[in-house]
């Protein structure tokens, strides 16, 4: 197994993850932060650049993840590093992403 599967399937894995609020927003018809919101991150896109930014995504993070290499669902340090590109972008996400949303210090009943 070479370090450079793991590595893209660690990246396969964050795309998939990232692909998911991109793609949801966009079909709900909601916008919501792109890297192509002025300010950059920060503004709202349309859900249109969601729905397409999300499926980006979708598409890179498949080839990343199933088509290089030999990815196993039984091999310990594949789903390893899928999972840590997953769980890592969404930690990101909810820590940058909560601030603009409320989701970061939500008010108490």
């Amino acid at each position: 197994m070479s370090w450079l599967h793991l590595m893209s399937y660690f990246f396969g894995g964050a795309l998939l993850a990232n692909a998911v609020p991109h793609f949801v927003s966009g079909a709900m018809g909601r916008p919501f932060q792109t890297p192509f919101a002025k300010p950059p991150g920060q503004g709202l896109s349309s859900s249109t650049v969601n729905l397409l930014w999300g499926f980006f995504n979708l598409v890179v993070g498949y080839i990343l993840v199933c088509r290089v290499g030999d990815f196993g669902l039984r091999n310990t340090s594949d789903v390893v590093a899928l999972g840590l590109g997953i769980f890592l972008i969404g930690f990101f996400s909810a820590r940058r992403f909560g601030r603009f949303n409320g989701g970061n210090a939500p008010e108490r009943s």
